[in-house]
């Protein structure tokens, strides 16, 4: 049974920095494709970043060059490094694997 545990979220002001994190149970990170979606207030759930098996990682173009996937295989743990972050970005957070969701974690971003 695959489970997904995010953490990290809180509120942050602008420019600021955050780092969640997604610890799974029944998968393994390095050999599965994971990844960070959001959802903001009165909008759809979109991909933030993924990281394949093979490392290679994506990111949505509203936050490339400013937020960062990376994985501790020996922890079985996916992060997504969130630096200079603005109001937009804003939203609940969920860790994504194999049609598994996360429960979610909140960022909040003042201006």
């Amino acid at each position: 049974q695959v489970q997904l545990v995010e953490s990290g979220g809180g509120l942050v002001q602008a420019g600021g920095s955050l780092r969640l994190s997604c610890v799974a149970s029944g998968i393994f990170v390095n050999i599965n494709t994971m990844g960070w979606y959001r959802q903001a207030p009165g909008k759809q759930r979109e991909l933030v970043a993924s990281i394949s098996g093979s490392g290679s990682t994506n990111y949505a173009d509203s936050v490339k060059g400013r937020f960062t996937i990376s994985r501790d295989n020996a922890q079985n743990t996916v992060y997504l490094q969130m630096n200079n972050v603005k109001p937009e970005d804003t939203a609940i957070y969920y860790c994504y694997a194999r049609t598994v969701w996360g429960q979610g974690t909140q960022v909040t971003v003042s201006s």
